[in-house]
């Protein structure tokens, strides 16, 4: 073997190590192609994710908008059931994607509508986003107060949520809230503690958090917020229970605590006299001083036991009693036709309680009139329940000797789990000791009844957001 041929086999033998190097180059190669294909793929999919969401919430403020012009329509202006799918175009009108809703309008006695909306992008339509957010119509209960005339909160009672009136207050008690009313100044009379008549500001006193008084601020229009009568009686006939005139007293609701309410028609009942402050104890009829009150059950005889879930509403065209234990949702209503009568009333003769707080159990009471606290009620009396004085105001007679007796007059404590709506003032003290009333007063606003009113509740205003959450894939 000569030289030549020694190093013609030395160049062949490296070769394969070169083919070897080589390979392997083209697979890392191709393995950095691969990864930065994925990592490439991965970002798109995570702008596509993110554009997903833009456009799931841009078909949440679609159907928003749609409500706000057309606010009971639940179906995107079909007679279909959803899913509603709609293109989402970039400003230059380029189709860059899509979304689909769902609509799930508001249950009964709710305002709450559901939107739920699904984006994704034209490049990447297996990218979904879901976005789930509810609105809500406020209801009147979003107060603890509302009146249309003059009122004055005394030493003693504690207002824990929102007070409004349409005239004056007086605010000597505790208030942890706003207090506003739609005057800047008024004429504060004996309705609220001036004699003689003297100009003070829209909110004035000597209690409560002054910071959180704000006035004037716009009505509240009693008018246009009308409870609409004829609308809960047809509900009630087709959906709930409607009583006619009992051709007697009236009638008497018992709440259970197992979800049924027992009604007795009251056949008779007995009189015991209170006072009542001329022109608003008895609403439109103006009348007033020591009168008698047949508050008192005598005889009474059952109508029948009913499910609470499967009665939203009970309208009695008539007077009528409601107490118990309340599990479940209703609204009770009391109306006399003609509406111009105006004198049907609801007396509260012992406590109204529920059984949950959370939100299961609410109690509306609609009175055409006034609703009553009677004299003989529990020293800790409580009620639980959104009131609604149509035209009259919620109260408890003055008791004192000669127009009542003293007996009871004074009980230990008041306290309201809900709203009080009342065309005039409100009261339930008479004296400063009181020489007739409560010598305490707590007033609790009910969170869960401000955009899940009792059935049939008058509500006012546009939708508002209550909630949002992204719903997985």
């Amino acid at each position: 073997m000569n030289m030549g041929e020694n190093i013609i086999k030395k160049t062949g033998s490296a070769t394969p190590l070169i083919l070897m190097i080589a390979t392997s180059f083209i697979f890392i190669i191709y393995g950095l192609l691969f990864v930065l294909g994925i990592q490439m793929d991965n970002s798109n999919r995570q702008t596509a994710s993110e554009k997903a969401l833009n456009i799931a919430e841009a078909g949440i403020n679609y159907y928003k908008w749609h409500l706000a012009h057309d606010p009971e329509d639940f179906k995107d202006g079909t007679d279909n059931d959803g899913p509603y799918i709609h293109e989402y175009k970039d400003p230059q009108g380029d189709t860059v994607g899509s979304y689909s809703l769902m609509v799930t309008p508001p249950q009964n006695g709710s305002t709450i509508v559901t939107i739920e909306s699904t984006g994704w992008t034209k490049e990447y339509p297996k990218v979904k986003r879901t976005i789930k957010a509810q609105y809500g119509i406020p209801s009147l209960a979003e107060f603890s107060f509302v009146s249309n005339a003059s009122t004055w909160y005394g030493a003693g009672i504690t207002v824990n949520g929102k007070i409004h009136s349409n005239n004056g207050i007086r605010m000597d008690g505790t208030n942890t809230s706003l207090v506003t009313s739609a005057q800047e100044t008024y004429m504060c009379g004996s309705e609220t503690g001036c004699s003689p008549p003297t100009q003070k500001p829209g909110v004035w006193g000597s209690g409560g958090d002054s910071g959180l008084w704000q006035f004037p601020i716009p009505i509240i229009d009693f008018d246009s917020i009308a409870v609409n009568f004829d609308a809960m009686r047809t509900a009630a006939v087709d959906t709930g229970l409607y009583l006619d005139d009992s051709n007697a007293s009236g009638y008497h609701l018992i709440f259970n605590s197992t979800g049924t309410v027992t009604i007795n028609k009251v056949l008779s009942t007995s009189n015991i006299r209170g006072y009542s402050v001329p022109g608003q104890g008895l609403g439109a009829l103006g009348l007033g001083g020591c009168r008698d009150t047949n508050q008192v059950i005598n005889s009474e005889t059952l109508v029948g036991t009913y499910n609470i879930n499967e009665t939203p509403i009970i309208f009695a065209e008539d007077d009528l009693w409601v107490e118990g234990t309340l599990r479940g949702r209703i609204t009770v209503t009391a109306v006399r036709f003609p509406l111009t009568s105006s004198n049907a009333v609801i007396w509260i003769p012992n406590n109204i309680t529920y059984t949950t707080y959370d939100g299961s159990d609410i109690l509306g009471l609609v009175a055409q009139n006034n609703i009553y606290f009677a004299k003989n009620i529990p020293d800790y009396f409580q009620v639980d329940a959104i009131l609604i004085a149509q035209k009259g105001n919620a109260m408890r007679h003055y008791y004192y000797q000669g127009c009542g007796g003293t007996q009871n007059a004074v009980r230990q404590k008041l306290t309201i789990n809900g709203s009080l709506i009342s065309y005039y003032k409100s009261y339930w003290n008479f004296g400063s000791a009181p020489d007739s009333g409560f010598r305490e007063r707590v007033i609790n606003f009910d969170n869960n009844s401000l955009y899940n009113p009792p059935p049939y509740f008058p509500t006012s205003g546009e939708y508002e957001f209550i909630s949002w959450s992204e719903e997985k894939n």
